[in-house]
């Protein structure tokens, strides 16, 4: 397991409490990993490493670092990644096995994978797990062998005909839901109001447009159940985009906002509310990044 933020705590404890060998591969040590779901906090007994030389080959690799962060995973991947090796990556955004292909070894098998996990890191090796455990992967042999692998986890593992429509059905619920919990630093209940849940009608419209000029099978209602899952989710629950902001780390826009604009181009189809959004996150990112320099460098 690549990362050790909330879905890579997360999936490490339950397929440790499955009995399966895990390695938990990060940057900076832990002392130790557990999960608190449903008020109940329980320890993941998972090997944890902070060097890419202290592994070897493994039959799975599971990326869940943020997007913007897979080429600093490429020193695990070289290592990690033997000839019969498959990588699942569990990140946001499209095109997820061309995100990574250049960071592993030519024909290493690569299976992308949708997740609807809910779960924040609450501190370094502390994972709190909000609702869902479901990874989507595209149907097929690899997606046959990744099912076996969790199967005896809580983590359900769903094979997909048209993965394209199915990943672009999950950045929809990240496509409003991502940037205005971290522009506005407020967490899900803001959806509640009707003028915001009239925003996020107008952005996910135009998203829409994007999206099946892309070949995805997206529609009005994908735009209802979007609104209402927002409607209907815990109202102090938040987004990941959210939790880096308020850690204080890089965001992710440029993988889901940033997705739907470049795609809207490469379509010559117009996305100003996606762009305008794409703006303002970038301008925090640039403030965000400027004060993790500041402060590696001792500025005040």
């Amino acid at each position: 397991m690549i990362g050790g933020g909330a879905i890579g705590g997360y999936t490490a404890a339950l397929a440790r409490w499955a009995g399966l060998d895990v390695t938990l591969c990060v940057r900076s040590p832990l002392e130790s990993l557990s999960v608190e779901s449903g008020g109940v906090v329980r320890p993941a007994a998972v090997r944890i490493v902070t060097d890419p030389a202290q592994v070897t080959p493994v039959d799975w690799v599971l990326l869940t670092t943020k997007a913007q962060d897979t080429a600093g995973a490429e020193g695990w991947l070289r290592r990690l990644c033997g000839r019969d090796t498959a990588v699942a990556v569990l990140q946001n955004g499209i095109g997820l096995a061309e995100r990574v292909a250049p960071f592993v070894p030519r024909g290493t098998r690569i299976l992308p994978t949708v997740v609807y996990i809910s779960a924040e890191r609450t501190a370094p090796g502390r994972v709190l797990h909000h609702v869902a455990s479901e990874l989507h992967v595209p149907e097929g042999p690899l997606a046959d062998r990744f099912a076996a692998l969790l199967d005896g986890s809580e983590l359900r593992v769903h094979r997909v005909a048209d993965f394209t429509t199915a990943a672009w059905r999950k950045l929809f619920t990240n496509l409003a839901a991502n940037p205005i919990t971290a522009l506005l630093q407020q967490r899900i209940g803001i959806f509640a109001e009707p003028e915001m849940a009239a925003l996020t009608r107008d952005l996910l419209d135009e998203a829409a447009v994007v999206a099946r000029a892309e070949g995805a099978d997206i529609g009005e209602t994908d735009i209802t159940r979007t609104l209402e899952l927002y409607a209907t989710a815990p109202r102090d629950g938040g987004s990941s985009m959210l939790y880096d902001r308020l850690a204080g780390r890089p965001l992710e826009h440029e993988f889901l906002t940033g997705a739907v604009v470049r795609a809207g181009e490469r379509h010559g189809i117009a996305t100003p509310l996606n762009r305008m959004l794409l703006t303002l996150l970038r301008a925090v990112d640039r403030e965000l990044r400027e004060g993790n320099v500041g402060a590696r460098e001792g500025k005040a």
